[in-house]
């Protein structure tokens, strides 16, 4: 599907209508799309391959049960950066992807309802429902090569937890290297990818996948447990956030933390990273393809590199295809 499918047609007109959950007439539907009352129904098929269920009660009309909590260009205002510049879809492959085929990504911000092919860490594919989560990638630049991204993907982790903690959400952890942990679940993860000279000037795009709204009908593909923030909102008695004001807040603590870092590097957030960080002191499982290390989390050093001690002697694990675990112990 185009990624302008919605935006570029009467069509956005009635998902926007549609979005506030209540009934609306097939005449008035009609009068939206350029269509007879009798078409309306056929017309709004075209949202099925979104995923979006549209109810039809005769005598009533249509909607769109619970509504949906649509993104809009015009309510998304980071205060940290004026500079940036935004970029809103219906539905892409990945916004990840998108700003990788920019010319110049640096200070663009990519942000989708929908994406068809989402990626997570280690080639997995990251679900993305419809207008349900947060699917945000941000690039940057940085002098310095990879060298200068060390840890990097940990403070990132930081300004989701800052974020959400403007908002009074608590219990939130990071495991390492880049997944966002609420009591053992995956609330969101982060995957940053680079193109340019890996030991002069690169171009790095950050993207983040952070579950809202997610249903359970939607997630059958996940294979490890997962919240969604507006169940944490709700166990803390929290009220609801928006995504448009979830986006500009989380763009505002990114800002801060991209800013600085190519002069601070990840020793300056280390121990704040430590302090929410998840299984510290407990037993672990470390996998790289197939080969499984267990020993003690003993934190990670000032680059941002995991620290295990296994029979007494600490050792130093960097990133790349590595994948942390709790280690129950019988």
């Amino acid at each position: 599907m185009n990624p302008n499918f919605v935006e570029s047609s009467s069509l956005y007109a009635v998902l926007k209508l549609l979005s506030d959950g209540e009934f609306h007439s097939g005449e008035e539907l009609g009068l939206l799309l350029g269509v007879s009352r009798a078409a309306v129904w056929k017309t709004l098929k075209k949202f099925e391959p979104l995923g979006i269920d549209i109810t039809s009660v005769k005598g009533r009309g249509y909607c769109i049960s619970g509504g949906l909590d649509l993104l809009d260009k015009s309510k998304i205002h980071p205060s940290a950066d004026a500079s940036l510049s935004i970029n809103v879809f219906t539905q892409l492959d990945s916004t990840n992807s998108f700003l990788l085929r920019q010319e110049q990504p640096e200070r663009q911000v990519c942000l989708a309802e929908n994406q068809t092919a989402g990626r997570g860490r280690r080639g997995r594919a990251w679900v993305s429902p419809f207008a349900q989560n947060l699917y945000l990638s941000i690039g940057w630049g940085f002098e310095g090569g990879v060298a200068a991204l060390e840890g990097l993907s940990l403070a990132i982790g930081l300004a989701v937890v800052r974020c959400l903690q403007k908002y009074k959400v608590n219990g939130l952890q990071l495991k390492w290297p880049n997944d966002l942990l609420y009591k053992d679940k995956k609330l969101g993860g982060i995957l940053i990818e680079m193109n340019g000279d890996p030991a002069g000037y690169c171009s790095c795009v950050v993207g983040i996948g952070l579950n809202v709204s997610m249903k359970v009908s939607d997630s059958e593909s996940i294979e490890q447990p997962w919240i969604n923030l507006n169940d944490i909102l709700a166990e803390q008695g929290l009220p609801f956030i928006g995504r448009n004001q979830l986006a500009s807040s989380l763009m505002d603590e990114l800002v801060i933390i991209l800013s600085n870092y190519q002069h601070s590097g990840f020793s300056a957030y280390r121990s704040e990273w430590e302090s929410v960080a998840a299984y510290v002191d407990q037993p672990i499982s470390l996998q790289a393809g197939n080969r499984v290390q267990f020993g003690v989390f003993r934190g990670v050093d000032s680059t941002g590199a995991l620290r295990l001690e296994m029979n007494g002697e600490e050792h130093i694990i960097h990133g790349g295809e590595v994948s942390l675990r709790a280690a129950h112990v019988s």
